[in-house]
């Protein structure tokens, strides 16, 4: 009987992973991380506070089955929102929930499962699941499009993805519970939580603001010749392609095409402005070798909820890559991850630059 720790945070969706492998017979236990001293108050939700603590334990002691927690608030904060922070101080847009998957609530996790509780398998209750490319592993889109977080880990270590499994991956998120209102679990009509766990609802710009991580420093708003046509009011406050908010009276429309940290500046062009023939990663992680990506019909998505864009071509420039679009596309932010797929599959992905 295979070992299958269960990351739980709490929530409905990993506590039905955690129900559905014990129905399957799998040997199951628990494990939740504790990121977060805040409590949560009324009408606000912060992902694995000490609330969604007792929460899981609630479940995994409703399902019979042994729990542990790991307080890894330091390690959260050092890999995660020090990296949040930092992306933000250099005008770039990251994505913490991607990096958070790497390098904790699956990466890590994956690792220390495996070589401390001596766990086969992790599994946890996100909305994807894996598939096959020759000898190579790869993850898929869910069965919910709607809910599915394929997106969310692109920069997944391949060693990791191979001690994977999701529950979840044939289901959908009123199916998911439905499941879990069926065998009465404690947490079954539990909201969600927000997309960004540790800023409880608040934007970047706010968060940033009343934690002190980053002040706000107003600034110039100069259009694309460099003339000043307005203040902004910081520039953790706006991202690639925004419109709306920048209080500036123009003839057309306007939108953010570029943040320059080293002057505050925010520019702003019009929507012309912001076309591009391509885009560009850092680097690239892959679930496959690179010279099976040439015979493929590639697609990319900039941001979670982004339709996937055809590429026709790409190529390694420096350390990174460079893969072009069919036709002209807006320009994707900076810090932000680039999802490589092919069809429902993705690939890898990389930090855009």
């Amino acid at each position: 009987m295979k070992k299958v720790a269960v990351a739980m945070s709490g929530g409905v969706d990993s506590s039905a992973a955690a129900l559905l492998l014990k129905e399957k017979g799998f040997d199951v236990i628990g494990i939740t991380l504790k990121m977060s001293s805040i409590s949560c108050d009324t009408g606000m939700q912060v992902c694995c506070s000490p609330e969604d603590v007792k929460d899981a334990k609630r479940v995994a002691s409703y399902l019979g089955i042994e729990h542990y927690v790991l307080d890894w608030e330091e390690i959260f904060k050092k890999k995660v929102i020090d990296y949040f922070v930092d992306q933000y101080k250099k005008g770039k847009t990251p994505n913490p929930c991607s990096i958070c998957n790497r390098e904790v609530k699956t990466g890590l996790l994956a690792k220390y499962v495996r070589e401390i509780l001596g766990a086969d398998l992790l599994a946890t209750g996100h909305y994807l699941g894996t598939a096959q490319i020759e000898e190579n592993k790869v993850i898929k889109r869910g069965k919910d499009r709607n809910k599915d977080q394929s997106y969310f880990m692109a920069l997944l270590e391949k060693e990791v993805l191979d001690y994977l499994i999701f529950p979840l991956e044939n289901l959908t998120k009123e199916e998911t519970r439905k499941t879990a209102e069926k065998y009465k679990i404690p947490v079954a009509k539990k909201s969600e939580s927000f997309e960004i766990c540790f800023t409880a609802g608040k934007s970047p710009g706010e968060y940033l603001k009343e934690t002190g991580l980053m002040p706000p420093l107003k600034g110039d708003i100069l259009f694309k010749n460099g003339k000043k046509v307005g203040t902004h009011s910081g520039l953790a406050n706006y991202t690639i392609g925004q419109r709306r908010g920048l209080g500036v009276a123009w003839k057309e429309p306007l939108y953010v095409v570029e943040k320059i940290p080293e002057e505050n500046a925010l520019i702003v062009g019009t929507k012309k402005d912001l076309l591009t023939e391509y885009v560009e990663t850092e680097d690239l992680n892959l679930f496959i070798p690179e010279d099976k990506l040439h015979s493929l019909e590639l697609t990319v998505q900039g941001r979670y909820r982004q339709k996937p864009v055809e590429i026709k071509s790409f190529e390694k420039v420096g350390n990174g890559y460079r893969f072009y679009f069919k036709e002209p596309q807006v320009r994707f932010a900076s810090g932000q991850v680039l999802a490589l797929y092919w069809g429902d599959k993705l690939l890898g992905g990389g930090i855009i630059t």
